[in-house]
């Protein structure tokens, strides 16, 4: 485990160059490199199980750099530029600590991988090299190598760049043995396949990919070929799904989901080790017509000025053109999906982890609180919120609990659906399972005793019940029962939009606090947030606005969640304005009381 200083190794000389602003990229590819960074930081403690082999890191560029490309005017070595040297390096040089008991081989730490770029950034080239290395050059024998694509043709990409190397390099040639006619390469030293794969193969049996490719996965309008590959790799012990993309145009695919939990892997909503991740992309806010920018979408063209050049009138008639002429330049040439994160709602999400503070509702005991509830219309998350504002010297500050219900028959498809583990939140208390009504529709008694039983444990003192009008009716009278003063929150932008506007600006202030917990230790300790179902739901959160401005939140896929967000919302329309609302009966009390003293003074 190298001091990072010593290190001079061109995967992590680059994520070096990239923390200290040497190189101009956009912020997902900053934290790509800063997590490389921390990461081998974190290598030096025992109870982190991987650690960075600069060796092996080194040695598949080395490799990459013997290849020779003989496309164009003459045959060349091929180069490594910086990025390239960082994904090769990154995804063969992080290994596991412990070693195999049988083979003694220090496994790879990513199994999985997802790089976004730009037209025409090597994408292909970087899988070619890939597939030629792993295929004959690596350890593993009888492995299976594919390349995946919609189209036959799509697929063949990748493995024509393989038989470029094999055909331009006659020493090479004595490794693998073409077979054009069946689209394969056999690899004769380690006897393994490489194969390009496309079409319906739903029926086909057998992956166990060592290399798995997922070209152009925007294209895809399903997720059937990742789930093949990703299917049959649970027992290997090194293994690789790489997916090299674009952006793409259709927001429902699932190459778009993947694209937006590996930005919030990168943000750290989640964790993942074993997640490899790249995303070239300029930030929010950058001219989409300023030159110097593409290159944070497209990492070659620093390499190359005529590329940066030829690219200026094809931006300037796309934007003279308008329509799907600027529509293909941004998400082609600029990498940028359409729906881009301009309309996120908390775009920092470092901001709403820090929130996380060693607080619960037992600290809040006897206090005021204002209550939301968002309620599902049958099998989806139902969530109650708690907002309890006080003052700490002078300034407003909120502690924000949430609670969510889920129907028992309804579980088991949201995991599949949602990507996301609602069983270990299960496991957490972070969720109710409602196993009433069929299990497939939520239980709403199941909230009004979870609020009951807050109110009595912690002594609290609903002011007001905001609740969501839709599906509300039957669960009206129950909240009159209880005896607490409700009130309709229509979900409009005009209604929410001073809510909305005010949770984030004081989530920025600092005055939001959520539940959290401590992990680490010494200097490294920290707090982090508990609930991470309220986290992944805030990152979901998209702003929308009416014809005059004003906001509300939403969420861009079905399978995004943002309930407990638009519970706190609903609560926080009435809690950031009537925060001291007076109790009539302390009041009283504490007039009766400075009415007896001032007569016990007039007695003495």
């Amino acid at each position: 485990m190298e001091n990072r200083k010593k290190i001079t190794d061109r995967c992590t000389q680059y994520a070096l160059d990239v923390v200290a602003g040497k190189v101009l990229v956009g912020e997902y590819v900053r934290l790509a490199c800063r997590r490389h960074l921390d990461d081998m930081e974190k290598a030096e403690a025992a109870p982190y199980k991987y650690y960075f082999d600069v060796e092996q890191s080194e040695k598949i560029i080395d490799f990459a750099e013997e290849l020779t490309i003989a496309e164009g005017e003459g045959e060349k070595h091929v180069e490594c530029y910086p990025f390239q040297c960082f994904i090769l390096g990154s995804l063969n040089g992080w290994r596991k600590k412990e070693a195999d008991p049988e083979s003694g081989i220090h496994h790879r730490r990513f199994r999985t991988s997802y790089v976004q770029m730009g037209r025409q950034n090597g994408k292909s080239f970087i899988n070619g090299i890939q597939c030629t290395y792993y295929g004959n050059f690596d350890t593993y024998r009888y492995g299976q190598l594919y390349c995946g694509a919609t189209k036959q043709e799509q697929a063949n990409i990748v493995l024509k760049e393989v038989i470029k190397f094999i055909e331009s390099d006659a020493e090479l040639a004595e490794w693998f043995k073409v077979h054009k006619h069946n689209n394969s390469i056999d690899c004769l030293q380690t006897h393994s396949a490489i194969k390009a794969l496309s079409g319906d193969i739903k029926s086909a049996d057998g992956f166990r990919p060592y290399l798995g490719i997922v070209d152009e996965y925007h294209a895809h309008r399903t997720n059937q070929m990742y789930k093949l590959f990703e299917g049959g790799i649970k027992k290997m012990k090194s293994t690789l799904i790489s997916v090299i993309t674009t952006a793409g145009f259709e927001l429902k695919a699932p190459c778009y989901k993947l694209y937006e939990y590996c930005c919030n892997l990168l943000k750290g909503v989640f964790e993942n080790d074993s997640q490899f991740v790249y995303i070239a992309q300029m930030d929010e806010g950058d001219d989409w017509y300023t030159p110097e920018n593409w290159i944070k979408a497209n990492p070659i063209l620093e390499f190359d000025p005529d590329a940066l050049e030829n690219l200026i009138p094809i931006a300037n008639t796309a934007r003279d053109m308008g329509g799907e002429d600027l529509r293909d330049f941004l998400v082609k040439q600029l990498n940028i999906w359409i729906q881009w994160s301009s309309s996120v709602y908390i775009k920092d999400i470092a901001k709403w982890k820090q929130c996380a503070v060693l607080k619960s509702l037992k600290d809040f005991k006897g206090s005021k609180c204002y209550v939301g509830l968002d309620l599902s219309s049958g099998g989806d998350l139902t969530t109650i919120a708690i907002v309890i504002p006080y003052m700490v010297d002078g300034v407003k500050k909120y502690f924000v609990h949430t609670h969510s219900f889920i129907p028992a028959g309804r579980v088991d498809e949201h995991i599949k659906t949602d990507k996301v583990p609602y069983d270990l939140w299960i496991a957490k208390g972070l969720v109710t399972v409602t196993k009433t009504l069929g299990g497939v529709k939520t239980d709403y008694k199941y909230i009004i005793r979870y609020l009951e039983k807050l109110v009595e444990e912690y002594d609290l003192k609903p002011q007001l019940i905001c609740y969501d009008p839709h599906n509300a009716s039957a669960f009206l009278s129950d909240l009159e029962a209880m005896g607490y003063t409700s009130l309709c929150v229509t979900q409009s932008a005009k209604v929410l939009n001073d809510a909305t506007v005010d949770f984030r600006l004081e989530i920025m202030a600092g005055n939001v606090e959520i539940e959290g917990v401590e992990v680490g230790s010494g200097k490294k300790k920290k707090v982090v947030p508990v609930d991470e179902l309220l986290t992944w739901s805030i990152a979901n959160a998209k702003e929308i606005s009416n014809n005059y401005g004003e906001i509300r939140i939403d969420k861009t896929l079905n399978v995004e969640r943002i309930d407990p967000i638009d519970a706190i919302i609903d609560a926080w329309t009435e809690a950031m304005k009537e925060e001291y609302r007076p109790d009539i009966n302390e009041e009283v009390d504490k007039w009766l009381e400075q009415y007896e003293n001032s007569k016990k003074m007039e007695r003495w």
